[in-house]
């Protein structure tokens, strides 16, 4: 399997991030194992990166985060969207959807 590089890989978090905590809050190691399970492991992201993403969302008010105490007293923050997330998520897919048809004409690639 092709690996994906971090460049790609860096300006597709934000939008998998986001729709991931669209369809429902997640803490952040779930966010990474389904991005991982989802792409078939093309896409990965490491708790080193992908906590320092969630607390920028959260200083622009992108998500809110709220403290979880488990069955067993581990804690664990779970992340949800908030209305000006989603705001953010509409325009950010209609980027993405603008590059892969621009990069699918170059390419000819259908189903890039």
């Amino acid at each position: 399997m092709a690996s994906v590089g971090a460049q790609i890989k860096r300006g597709s978090a934000e939008l998998a991030v986001l729709t991931l905590l669209a369809r429902q809050p997640l803490h952040g190691y779930e966010i990474a194992k389904r991005i991982d399970e989802q792409t078939g492991g093309v896409l990965r992201f490491d708790m080193a990166s992908l906590y320092p993403m969630l607390y920028r969302f959260e200083r622009k008010a992108w998500v809110q985060a709220e403290w979880q105490t488990l069955a067993n007293g581990r804690r664990r923050r779970c992340y949800r969207l908030t209305p000006l997330g989603r705001k953010q998520l509409a325009p950010l897919r209609e980027q993405w959807r603008v590059f892969f048809r621009a990069f699918q004409s170059i390419t000819g690639f259908q189903n890039a």
